[in-house]
């Protein structure tokens, strides 16, 4: 990967740690394309994540989908730009029920116009049956530009 904020390409280089919430979600960067600017991930969905019937609740696949629609956008950023509020509006679709174990997010920046982007993200369990999906919109600014910046 040859483009893409700092801090998503550290992490993916192993330079840097996950960010908390992603590592809770048991998130392993397996792919990352800057230049078609896709993503493949791996979550593991633990038995505390799950509701009373077994199954992953529902807030914590969406939490997976946007964890994967998000580094999509990363990947395609220059090192002086960050996203800001990275959800403007994201939409989940629940397919199948999911069970605790490794699950599989693939994201995608769908368009690009200016500061705006809309991302597309996929949930699939070990057999490869799609779980969820969800598409969301988002917004890039550069980082001197962002409230709060480090």
């Amino acid at each position: 990967m040859n483009e893409g904020s700092r801090s998503f390409r550290d992490a993916v280089e192993g330079r840097a740690p996950l960010p908390p919430a992603a590592a809770t979600l048991g998130m392993e960067i397996l792919d990352a394309d800057a230049g078609d600017g896709t993503v493949r991930l791996a979550f593991t969905a633990t038995e505390s994540f799950t509701n009373p019937m077994g199954n992953v609740l529902g807030a914590f696949l969406t939490a997976m989908l946007h964890d994967t629609a998000g580094p999509a956008l990363l990947a395609t950023l220059r090192p002086d730009q960050f996203q800001f509020q990275s959800t403007l509006e994201l939409t989940a679709s629940f397919l199948r029920p999911a069970r605790p174990g490794r699950l599989i997010g693939t994201g995608r920046v769908v368009h690009r116009v200016g500061d705006i982007a809309f991302l597309e993200a996929a949930l699939t369990d070990g057999d490869e049956r799609l779980i969820a999906t969800a598409t969301a919109t988002a917004r890039v600014i550069p980082l001197d530009e962002a409230p709060n910046a480090a």
